[in-house]
């Protein structure tokens, strides 16, 4: 498991290594509205009794969050409520055209309560729509399967309030030094350089609960 992960993680680092670099100007799919008082996202999993929390800033389309996925998804698992995990929205949308789409998509199903499951979609089927020229079809596919009531969710995938909340993840990501992704983030500092195995991931969390526990 940790070899394959490994091995993935240096294909995707030299192929696209170079650049997975942010945009300085918001894509026109963005939707920006240049409100810097919107609210970011809140999605969480667990509920951090050791007092730690872990953030990632993902880009559905991004080949190495894909790769990560797996590792956090495990961590989420072995930690239970012992860690917090939160997601937030950081697509690069010059290299990545369906990612803001996206990224509205799984916005749109956690205004119905299904955040992380249209999350986990996206990635797991990431091959499935990551080229297509129609993603919205596929994802209201995605969001039929979840039992989404598909007008709302239509609806909210072309609001201007979820494009407000994905750029204000993004210049919140910006402001902790986030510039590729997946950029992690561990009681407000910033993962570098990225561990490059479960067991590497593990040891970083386990770390940052025993400087929690004796800071109280």
């Amino acid at each position: 498991m940790n070899k394959q992960f490994v091995a993935i993680v240096i294909i995707v680092i030299a192929a696209l290594g170079g650049v997975f670099m942010l945009a300085s100007k918001s894509d026109k799919q963005s939707g920006s509205s240049g409100n810097n008082t919107v609210q970011t996202s809140n999605h969480t999993v667990g509920a951090g009794n050791k007092g730690v929390t872990l953030i990632e800033y993902g880009d559905f389309q991004c080949p190495a969050c894909k790769s990560y996925y797996p590792i956090i998804k495990s961590i989420k698992e072995q930690y239970g409520d012992d860690i917090k995990f939160q997601f937030k929205h950081f697509p690069l949308v010059q290299i990545h055209p369906n990612a803001f789409i996206a990224s509205r998509a799984a916005e749109a199903a956690g205004k119905q309560g299904k955040f992380f499951e249209m999350h986990d979609l996206l990635y797991e089927n990431q091959d499935s729509w990551k080229d297509s020229s129609a993603p919205s079809t596929i994802f209201e596919g995605f969001a039929t399967q979840l039992g989404l009531n598909i007008d709302q969710f239509k609806a909210d995938v072309a609001s201007e309030e979820i494009a407000s909340i994905i750029n204000a993840d993004v210049k919140s990501g910006q402001a902790l030094g986030a510039n590729s992704t997946p950029t992690f983030v561990i009681n407000d500092k910033k993962v570098d350089p990225l561990p490059k195995s479960a067991d590497e991931f593990k040891s970083l969390i386990d770390e940052a609960i025993k400087n929690a526990n004796s800071s109280n």
